[in-house]
């Protein structure tokens, strides 16, 4: 009997579909049925559970995740679950092997190859249906209806949805669709590829910052805040070229790492010719031409250094607000000193939008080539079954930049 090659594809087709994607071959044996994860199921309380993986389209993605930075907000949603997302799996600054591509997948979000055993980060999940998606297709981090991996959950085609899309786990699934974006990193290590997502944060508001104009070779620029995104900030600036960084902070020890990252000035509010405001505006003066700084940076997400920032700028200065992703409180600030008499430049800096991943890769590349050592901000790192532990270490800033890491 003659058998076409359309027949023998029907036949291979069938088989592979009765075997179900949960039993699809890799190169390295079966695909795993289910994951264990660290489930979010209260205030404070992470719980390492083994869950059901979704079966798999030809849309989607299976990853073997490798490691997750531990966000700002991760801690935040596991301190008290402000955003309502109990249970969770968190972790949204990932990365892993890709161990199942569907049959639809053959590129990343910017058209660079994908197959199985590449290294994978994501993106955002943009609606395409919004205003900001429609209009300015390009910033689709102002998405009304904006997903993202590991905190806000994917409940598209299923009624229970993908539970399976947080970081923080042994496997994640990406289900394939309308605005889900992924990016293939094989060039970046480990390390590198953790801090990607973070570093991104910092690559936007520097383009934001730009569109003032304020900022060049020679440009004073202060960073307010050395904790993770304020640090990778002054990473970026000095990538970017800017070479004097004034850091402000209350920690020596980070006041010293941010040194190492190109800070050329420090200052900490705990010293004893830097504790008031007055005090501190001199220092900046000092060294940023008797006037002032010409842009600044408020990484802290603490009210009151937000009111602080407008007094160390120049007239005709500019800044860059981006410490807060969650809303910490309000601060008062005299609009006619702070802004109008002075004309301030201010520009606000939500997370990202996937446009900014490939620019945050060659980022990562311009540090390597400078010796910025950008890879040490990474200090602690913990297995799947200790992320209370590591969220205490984040929370106790006993470190910089803590990860999850599957050994």
């Amino acid at each position: 009997m003659d058998i076409t090659a359309s027949q023998i594809e029907s036949i291979v087709r069938s088989v592979i579909n009765s075997m179900g994607a949960g039993n699809a071959p890799t190169a390295n044996g079966p695909l795993p049925k289910t994951a264990h994860v660290a489930m979010l199921t209260g205030e404070k309380k992470i719980e390492l559970q083994e869950i059901p993986l979704p079966e798999l389209g030809d849309n989607d993605i299976l990853v073997k995740v490798e490691g997750a930075g531990i966000c700002g907000t991760d801690v935040h949603e596991w301190k008290m679950d402000p955003f309502g997302l109990v249970p969770v799996i968190l972790g949204h600054e990932g990365t892993g092997e890709v161990v199942y591509l569907g049959k639809n997948v053959n590129c990343d979000t910017a058209g660079k190859s994908l197959k199985v055993g590449d290294k994978i980060v994501t993106s955002v999940i943009s609606c395409g249906e919004c205003y900001a998606c429609r209009m300015v297709p390009g910033r689709t981090n102002l998405c009304d209806n904006q997903g993202v991996f590991g905190l806000i959950g994917d409940k598209r085609g299923q009624a229970e949805g993908n539970r399976a899309n947080g970081w923080f786990a042994d496997y994640m699934v990406i289900k394939g669709g309308k605005g889900v974006t992924y990016f293939q990193v094989n060039e970046l290590n480990l390390k590198q590829r953790m801090i990607l997502e973070l570093a991104c944060v910092c690559v936007h508001a520097l383009e934001r910052s730009q569109s003032t104009g304020l900022l060049n070779f020679g440009s004073k620029v202060l960073v307010q805040g050395c904790g993770p995104v304020g640090l990778v900030m002054i990473t970026v600036l000095r990538a970017a070229g800017i070479n004097h960084i004034i850091a402000v902070d209350g920690n020596e020890d980070r006041l010293k790492v941010a040194q190492k990252m190109g800070a050329k000035t420090t200052i900490c509010f705990k010293r004893p010719d830097e504790d008031t405001l007055e005090k501190r505006v001199a220092k900046v003066k000092a060294v940023a031409n008797n006037v002032g700084a010409d842009f600044a940076f408020q990484c802290t997400g603490a009210p009151i250094a937000a009111a602080d920032i407008y007094s160390y700028i120049r007239r005709g200065g500019g800044m860059c607000e981006m410490g807060f992703f969650v809303n910490n409180g309000e601060y008062k600030v005299n609009p006619h000193f702070a802004m109008c008499n002075k004309e301030i430049n201010i520009v606000g800096s939500w997370d990202y939008s996937a446009e900014d991943y490939p620019k945050t890769v060659a980022f990562l590349k311009q540090c390597q080539e400078m010796n910025i050592p950008i890879e040490d901000l990474i200090t602690h790192s913990f297995p799947l079954d200790k992320m209370n532990e590591a969220m205490e270490t984040n929370v106790a800033q006993k470190g910089i930049k803590i990860c999850y890491i599957n050994d």
